[in-house]
């Protein structure tokens, strides 16, 4: 992974076979930053696993595993109360048939390249905790 940064803009390059959740944790805790929107990501994964949030509450997960082309990469970094950086991401994929897939990504091994914008939000603080019946961890503003 390579980055740069222009302001409070980072524009990030991931390399093959690294994965984008955990690469975008390690960039947090390199950079310093608390609070990040991640505005766009485009480029080739492969392994990933997406899916959504059905009504009781719980994730529905989906494999997508052979090489599919990143058309849409958008979410949020924030921390968790244990100051971990925390990454929800949402995705859209086309794989080779030109079919989309897009939902809540779990996670995504790059196979070619990612391509991501981050905005750092650096007057804000911004913390994941958990909600009372639901898988998801909650966004609060401090």
């Amino acid at each position: 992974m390579e980055w740069v940064r222009s302001g409070e803009d980072l524009f990030v390059r991931i390399d093959p076979d690294e994965e984008i959740h955990a690469s975008l944790q390690r960039l947090a805790d390199e950079v310093g930053f608390d609070a990040a929107a991640i505005t766009s990501g485009i480029g080739r994964t492969r392994d990933n696993q997406y899916g959504y949030m059905n009504e009781q509450g719980v994730y529905q997960r989906r494999p997508l595993d052979s090489p599919s082309e990143l058309v849409s990469l958008s979410g949020n970094i924030a921390r968790t109360k244990q100051g971990a950086a925390f990454t929800h991401i949402h995705c859209c994929w086309s794989d080779d048939d030109n079919d989309v897939h897009a939902g809540h990504m779990f996670q995504s091994t790059v196979h070619v390249v990612a391509e991501i914008h981050i905005r750092i939000l650096s007057e804000a603080i911004m913390t994941r905790c958990p909600l009372a019946d639901l898988e998801l961890l909650g966004l609060e503003f401090s």
